[in-house]
C-alpha cells in the first residue's frame, strides 16, 4: 500500500474540495485550482480528502500517491501559498521589475527580459553589498517551480566560483580551481 496515499489530507477552515466526476476543485482565500483525477477514487469526508484506488494494479498503485499529492499541494496553495526566492551572484548581476516583467541582467550583452504569469507575484530585493534577490510567489507551486527553473535557466551556477543564479539556501558542489 501506498503509504503517501492513504494518509488523507486534512482540510482547513477556509477550503473547500469539490469532486465532479473526474476533477477535484479547491477553493480558498488565495485563489482556486483544480486537477483532472483517472483511475483513483476521491472522497470528501468530514474535513479530510481521502483516497482509495480500486485494484491493485501498478498503473494504480503508481497514481494513488502521486495525486494524494497533488491534492495536498493545491489545498496548501490555496490556504498558504508557496514561495521561491532566487539569488543571483556575480558582478553587475542585477534584478528589477515592472509589473509582471522581470529585467535580468546577468552578464550577456543584453538583459533579459521575462514575462511572469499573471498568477505569480514577483518581488526583486536588491540591497547595496548583498546579491539581488528574486521573489517568486503563488498559489501553484507547480507554476512557482516551472518559472523559477526557468529564470535558473538563464545562467546556472557554476562549480569554480559560484556566479549564477541559484536558490536562496541551495548548497552548491564546488571544485577547486587549476593549481599554479
Amino acid at each position: 500500500m501506498s503509504r503517501i496515499g492513504k494518509n488523507p489530507v486534512t482540510i482547513p477552515s477556509g477550503v473547500t474540495v469539490e469532486v465532479t466526476g473526474n476533477v477535484v476543485t479547491v477553493k480558498g482565500k488565495l485563489g482556486e485550482l483544480s486537477q483532472k483525477i483517472d483511475s483513483i477514487n476521491v472522497k470528501v469526508e468530514d474535513d479530510q480528502v481521502v483516497l482509495e484506488r480500486p485494484s491493485e494494479a501498478k498503473d494504480h498503485k503508481a497514481k494513488h500517491g502521486l495525486y494524494r499529492a497533488l491534492i495536498s499541494n493545491m489545498v496548501q496553495g490555496v490556504s498558504e501559498g508557496f514561495t521561491k526566492e532566487l539569488e543571483l551572484v556575480g558582478v553587475g548581476y542585477r534584478a528589477s521589475n515592472q509589473g509582471q516583467k522581470l529585467d535580468l541582467a546577468l552578464g550577456f550583452s543584453h538583459n533579459i527580459v521575462l514575462d511572469i504569469a499573471p498568477e505569480i507575484k514577483i518581488e526583486t530585493v536588491s540591497e547595496k553589498g548583498k546579491n539581488p534577490i528574486v521573489k517568486l510567489t503563488s498559489h501553484d507551486k507547480q507554476l512557482v517551480g516551472q518559472v523559477a527553473a526557468k529564470i535558473r535557466s538563464f545562467r546556472k551556477p557554476e562549480p569554480y566560483k559560484g556566479k549564477g543564479v541559484k536558490f536562496v539556501g541551495e548548497q552548491l558542489r564546488r571544485k577547486a580551481g587549476k593549481s599554479a
